[in-house]
């Protein structure tokens, strides 16, 4: 098994990845080349970048790749706000909780490595 799989964290990235698809599965067609993609692409890095920097070496590099996950979720945070402001979908209490969860998790990793390293 690949260390990645056995992190909580990658978990609920893939998750989020999956909810965020089909979420957004309703969005106005005009829109799949603009919020429609940016949203699927930042849900996806989160898991992405996790897998990426469990895969490398050292606790700096693991951190550093947390770091982006950390960023990319924020960007989808963001833009799930917008795309409910904008009455492309209606809220969802379980993405929602999903993003909390993982902004939660890779906090912790990130911090958790960051420590580690000596930072």
């Amino acid at each position: 098994m690949r260390a990645h799989y056995r992190l909580q964290a990658w978990q609920v990235g893939m998750r989020l990845v999956r909810l965020v698809y089909v979420w957004s599965g309703g969005f106005p067609a005009e829109e799949k080349y603009g919020l429609l993609s940016q949203m699927r692409r930042a849900a996806v890095s989160i898991p992405s970048n996790i897998a990426e920097g469990a895969a490398r070496t050292g606790s700096r590099e693991f951190a550093h790749f947390l770091s982006i996950a950390r960023g990319s979720l924020s960007e989808l945070d963001t833009q799930y706000l917008i795309a409910v402001d904008l009455g492309f979908a209606a809220p969802d209490s379980e993405l929602e909780h999903c993003i909390e969860q993982a902004s939660r998790l890779i906090t912790g990793l990130h911090k958790r490595h960051t420590r580690l390293d000596g930072n």
